[in-house]
């Protein structure tokens, strides 16, 4: 599927981010894409944890009294757009009977408390992390970012979103495209 700009559908797919992009927010980010069409994209940022919100304390704000062990699992930051807003990324093992995107067949992302409600009884998604926010495109601004060399696009897999530690992620992402993080440059050229 091709986006009137001539972009591919960038849906299931990583966006990562360049040195240089100048928005901090995304520094260094590694996002997930959930959506990606003529009308716009939606992603959520994976390698970037909340230092303040635990899964624990999430749990207990919304009252939902967790029967699996959470450790010290961090809420991440999915992105800028509506952080009050929550949403759970995690592998097709499971589907909300109220509302689950089918990402791909290997992603899904639900936005609705019952997915919550699962993984506290421990009943929930193999693999999940959950984010509050996400990152937003209007229509052709993320193909433009793209052809500005503000995003790299490498595929998708569970052991990189869902295994890789945190910190690691942007570049382990990096390597499976070949590329080293040492050899990038936030200064962009043309030939």
């Amino acid at each position: 599927m091709t986006t009137p700009s001539g972009a591919s559908d960038l849906t299931g797919r990583m966006l990562i981010a360049m040195p240089g992009m100048g928005d901090e927010r995304f520094e260094q980010a590694l996002v997930f894409v959930c959506a990606h069409s003529d009308e716009g994209a939606m992603g959520l940022i994976v390698n970037k944890p909340s230092s303040e919100v635990t899964m624990t304390a999430l749990l207990e704000q919304l009252s939902i009294e967790p029967e699996a062990e959470m450790g010290d699992r961090h809420v991440h930051f999915g992105g800028p757009v509506e952080m009050g807003r929550g949403f759970v990324l995690h592998s097709a093992d499971y589907s909300s009977e109220l509302t689950t995107l089918q990402v791909d067949g290997t992603f899904h992302m639900t936005g609705t408390l019952d997915v919550l409600e699962h993984i506290a009884r421990g009943d929930g998604p193999a693999d999940w992390m959950a984010m509050l926010g996400y990152a937003g495109w209007g229509p052709g601004q993320l193909e433009a970012e793209l052809t500005q060399n503000g995003w790299l696009v490498c595929d998708a897999a569970p052991e990189l979103v869902f295994r890789t530690p945190d910190p690691e992620k942007w570049g382990a992402a990096l390597k499976s495209l070949g590329v080293s993080a040492h050899l990038l440059s936030a200064e962009g050229g043309s030939a």
